[in-house]
């Protein structure tokens, strides 16, 4: 059995969503009220792969929503107690979804295993970021050729390279893709400095400076809340490939000749019967597409492997991309594409 550990986009939806599930306390009560609630396991539902074998699901809502950032130590709290919940309903293999995945790197929760009385069993939980690294890869492979950009001739911005999906990226585009000029973008130097020479490539740039240059952009960074990009300063086409979360890019990015994907999005080959997930994912067909991060959890239990199959920070490597990237193709996953119609050459054949 997998599971999927979530939260909603905002408090806002996180209270509708409430309503809408019959916990009129949550819907109405205010944000510290939500500070204190325990995680909810609030839906049970069977996947059935394109190779005919069904599994059963859950999904867990953290009750954390993304105002609680600012407050760490219940930012801790609501990730290590639905993980708690996850192991106490016996789930094998639960992925870590949202901001759950980037609070447990980004404070360390792996010195936090016991919990109460639970001590935490690492191997039962991954955050999913490998399947999110390829499945970037491959809307970069895929969808810059349809908008006329040749990735041999052509330069990759990474936006946030230095993180666990970033330099993954990195990596498979400099030594599988293929492409001509690669573009490191982070906010710490050092780091930068030795992902550049580890790679054997890649320019550091600042991220102005990148964006000018780039025929493609993969961000797989948060965008601050006042960033704004000079549209007027970017190539045509270009192609953006919005990895991050929440996914905010097509809003600051918005001009002619300027496509923005939402990256590390895929979709199932049929409906899933879930309707709370569907409900708080927000997405454009929400019974077939979700995270690339929560089909990691699926793809694990449709292979039998429990295991914590993404853990740490760069730590990602091209033979485990090579193999959950097939298991995502075996069991009927495909990356989400540009919708023709975002495309006049292809619009107009």
């Amino acid at each position: 059995m997998f599971g999927l550990i979530g939260h909603s986009t905002s408090f806002e939806s996180a209270r509708q969503l409430a309503q809408s599930l019959g916990f009129p306390e949550y819907a109405q009560g205010d944000l510290e009220m939500w500070c204190s609630a325990p995680p909810q396991l609030v839906e049970r539902f069977s996947v059935t792969s394109a190779t005919g074998r069904t599994i059963e699901g859950a999904y867990i809502d953290s009750v954390f929503v993304p105002e609680m950032l600012s407050r760490f130590k219940t930012a801790r709290r609501k990730v290590l107690n639905a993980m708690e919940l996850a192991q106490k309903s016996g789930i094998d293999i639960s992925a870590l979804g949202g901001f759950t995945s980037i609070i447990f790197e980004n404070f360390n929760l792996l010195k936090e295993q016991h919990i109460r009385n639970t001590t935490l069993e690492w191997e039962r939980f991954t955050t999913g970021n490998t399947h999110t690294a390829w499945v970037i890869c491959q809307q970069v492979e895929k969808e810059a050729p349809r908008l006329g950009i040749d990735l041999r001739k052509a330069t990759v911005a990474v936006v946030g390279a230095t993180g666990d999906i970033g330099s993954a990226v990195c990596r498979w585009l400099s030594q599988r893709t293929g492409v001509a000029e690669l573009l490191l973008v982070a906010r710490q130097p050092q780091p930068l400095i030795d992902l550049q020479a580890e790679l054997g490539g890649g320019r550091i740039l600042s991220l102005e400076d990148a964006l000018a240059e780039a025929d493609v952009v993969v961000w797989v960074a948060s965008l601050p809340q006042g960033l704004t990009i000079d549209v007027a300063n970017l190539k045509r086409p270009c192609l953006m490939i919005d990895g991050g979360y929440p996914k905010n890019l097509d809003s600051r990015a918005a001009g002619d000749g300027i496509h923005v994907l939402k990256g590390g999005i895929v979709e199932f080959h049929t409906d899933i019967d879930w309707q709370t997930v569907a409900q708080a994912a927000e997405m454009a067909r929400p019974f077939r597409q979700m995270f690339a991060c929560f089909a990691e959890a699926m793809l694990l239990d449709f292979e039998n492997e429990h295991t914590n199959f993404s853990w740490g920070r760069n730590n990602i490597q091209l033979d485990r991309m090579d193999w959950i990237g097939a298991a995502s193709r075996r069991h009927g996953f495909q990356a989400l594409g540009l919708e023709t119609e975002t495309i006049p050459s292809l619009a107009t054949a």
